[in-house]
């Protein structure tokens, strides 16, 4: 049914790999020389991250034959691959954004936990907690197993499933916020800020501006969870999203076109950053980011109350799920990679930078594809 990719297997669940069943001592080298190291099969290409017994492409950067998809941010979901494997929640929302034909000629859902082979290696998804549909795609070859992450979080997030830790022998991971000063606080902290600005200024409108993809859901959930059960007004660029999460079934309540917002007084404003919104009164701007930890980067996004509110693991959390996967060596894709490169050697842990090039905010990508 699915030439472009391989057959199904029906088993779930996970098994540790024997490679790591054979380490004596903590995360030393790979004491089986019959199974082969990730870096042999697992390769950096100008195209993006490789499998090369399985033949595809993870989160490529330029059109291939055939890629995995972990997320469906824009600078991992590129338009035009032939094939593309990835969730279906995350085919959905490629759709959306791109248009069925632009999101890959041959689209193949896979569901979480489910195994597949590709070529020479089983292919499993697992949930990332980043946004909805996100993934971390585990591989396994010849007994050796390497888990890519895609990008991340820790924190528990009522529009998706939470991170799982995956038993491997190389771990891929982002560092989007891979220092010691990025370290976020609860997002429900966060949450009442807002409210608390409303509460006292409530004539005002409060305009809040967050991505369309992720950020604008998990910001509504958050709300509703805390007690805000008024309309929320959506810029129209983020309609389209919001009606993926809820045909998926993630419900977020009352939310209409800011077009139709006649008393702007009091009124809650979701909106891409920097987007003007018609009849405000005395707008509050209201930027939530992981970035607004940065002074300079909160004064620069205008934003007269910054949130600090992300949807990428901060440097406790990055850490954490090193340690949680019990890998004996880290891959870097993007972000602040020595700093995290010396903090797992210090534990005992390789790491690698991979200096993959494409990735970053996807705040800055979605503005780019607003329109």
């Amino acid at each position: 049914m699915f030439p472009a990719w391989g057959r199904y297997s029906n088993r779930r669940g996970r098994v540790i790999p024997g490679s790591i069943r054979m380490l004596a001592r903590g995360r030393g080298t790979l004491l089986n020389p019959r199974m082969p190291h990730p870096d042999t099969w697992l390769k950096p290409m100008p195209q993006g991250l490789y499998c090369e017994p399985g033949d595809f492409f993870i989160d490529p950067a330029r059109v291939v034959e055939r890629a995995v998809v972990t997320h469906a941010h824009a600078d991992h979901a590129r338009p035009g691959h032939k094939a593309v494997l990835a969730t279906d929640a995350t085919l959905a929302l490629m759709r959306a954004r791109m248009g069925a034909k632009r999101a890959g000629g041959t689209q193949q859902a896979l569901a979480y936990g489910e195994a597949i082979t590709v070529g020479e290696v089983r292919v499993r998804l697992h949930p990332a907690g980043h946004v909805l549909g996100s993934a971390q795609v585990e591989m396994t070859y010849r007994g050796s197993r390497a888990v890519v992450s895609g990008d991340y979080k820790r924190v528990p997030d009522p529009t998706c499933a939470p991170f799982e830790p995956i038993p491997c022998d190389v771990f891929v991971t982002e560092a989007t916020f891979g220092l010691p000063l990025f370290l976020h606080p609860p997002p429900e902290q966060e949450i009442a800020r807002l409210l608390a600005s409303m509460a006292l200024f409530p004539d005002r409108t409060h305009v809040v501006g967050c991505y369309s993809l992720g950020k604008c859901q998990r910001t509504i959930a958050l709300l509703r969870r805390a007690g805000w059960d008024a309309p929320i007004w959506l810029h129209p660029s983020l309609a389209a999203m919001c009606a993926v999460y809820e045909a998926c079934g993630v419900a977020l309540g009352d939310l209409r076109p800011v077009a139709q917002m006649r008393d702007p007084s009091g009124a809650l404003v979701l909106a891409p950053p920097g987007s003007p919104v018609p009849r405000a009164v005395r707008p509050v701007v209201v930027a939530a980011s992981g970035w607004m930890r940065v002074r300079a980067r909160a004064k620069a996004s205008g934003a007269e109350l910054p949130l600090i509110v992300s949807d990428h693991a901060d440097w406790a959390e990055l850490n954490r799920t090193i340690d949680d996967t019990g890998a004996p060596e880290v891959w870097i894709t993007h972000g602040w990679e020595a700093p995290l490169i010396h903090a797992a050697g210090l534990r005992g842990i390789r790491g690698r930078a991979l200096r993959l090039v494409g990735y970053g905010d996807e705040e800055t990508v979605d503005m780019e594809n607003a329109g």
